[in-house]
Formats: structure tokens, C-alpha cells, sequence
């Protein structure tokens, strides 16, 4: 098994009778789930290799079909677990692309000020809209919407994550 797995989704409920199961995913393509390199992960379980019989898109939702789950109650065992794929397998990103994973535990700082905020310690899919947790050195969680008006510079050497939030959103938090 690759030590180098990254996420790219979790599975969410099944969808018929025939074992498919609605993916909550992270990627742009469905090509990494044709890839033949899926894995699976339940809880703090150790992450094991699946095969995926169909992939395909229903009303702008990811389906998937395991072959170790052919049918409705065997992919209702699979709800909530975590689809991960070897890094290596990840496609070449442009020059002004950052996987998310890469930016996880980076410093959050204010664009303005330069004041630290926190870590981005996990991102959330609602939707279309990814929205990013940020962990305060207290322990407070900040929401922000990751859209680019509100996401000045992310720069991986540095290690930080330059942000203007809107008017208020702090305050919300803070």
C-alpha cells in the first residue's frame, strides 16, 4: 500500500438498488476513481485497496460502484468513509494551482496587517462552495468561504496563507 495517500472525498449514502454510492468529491475529474489506485478508509482504520466497478455522474453528483459492494445494503456499510488515491497518481498542476492538501497546517494571516490568525486545519464541501477551518492558537474554529476575494495569496514556501475576509466574519468568530 502507497504511504503517500491523499484524499480526495468521502462517500456518502447509496443511491438505488445496485450499489452505487453518491460522492462527496474533492477533484476536478473523475478520471482518479477509473484510475485503479482507490482506497478506502473506515474511521482510524488502516486504508485498504478497492476496486471501482462504474463511475459516473447523476444530476451533478459523483456515483461510484464497488465491486466489493454489489448491492444497496452492502454500500450502506461504506457511508462516511474516506476515498483516498496515491499522491503520485494526482495530476501536474499549473503554475497557479495548489492541491488541498498541500495547504493544510499552513499560517493563516490577515493580507492587510500581516496579523496571524491561526492554521488551516480542514477544508468543507457544501455544495459547490468550499469553505476552510481555520484554527485559532486558542482553540476557536473561523469559517471562510475560500473564494478568490477572499483569499489573497497562498504561498507553500512561505508556508502561508494571505486572507481578507469580509467586513464582520471575524468579529463573528473572535
Amino acid at each position: 500500500m502507497p504511504s503517500d495517500l491523499v484524499e480526495i472525498g468521502t462517500l456518502a449514502r447509496p443511491h438505488g438498488i445496485r450499489g452505487e454510492v453518491r460522492v462527496n468529491y474533492y477533484a476536478d475529474s473523475l478520471d482518479l476513481l477509473r484510475s485503479g489506485n482507490v482506497y478506502l478508509q473506515a474511521g482510524n482504520r488502516p486504508p485498504r485497496k478497492v476496486e471501482v466497478d462504474t463511475v459516473r455522474m447523476h444530476q451533478g453528483t459523483p456515483l461510484i460502484r464497488l465491486v466489493e459492494a454489489p448491492d444497496r445494503t452492502a454500500a450502506e456499510f461504506l457511508r462516511g468513509q474516506t476515498l483516498l488515491v496515491s499522491e503520485a497518481s494526482l495530476p501536474e498542476l499549473d503554475e497557479d494551482e495548489v492541491y488541498l492538501h498541500d495547504m493544510l497546517g499552513l499560517s493563516v494571516v490577515l493580507d492587510a496587517t500581516g496579523e496571524p490568525l491561526g492554521t488551516l486545519d480542514h477544508v468543507l464541501f457544501h455544495g459547490e462552495q468550499e469553505v476552510w477551518s481555520i484554527l485559532t492558537p486558542d482553540g476557536k474554529e473561523i469559517l471562510l468561504p475560500a473564494v478568490p476575494e477572499f483569499v489573497a495569496d497562498i504561498d507553500l514556501d512561505a508556508e502561508i496563507i494571505r486572507i481578507t475576509p469580509p467586513e464582520g466574519l471575524l468579529e463573528l468568530y473572535l
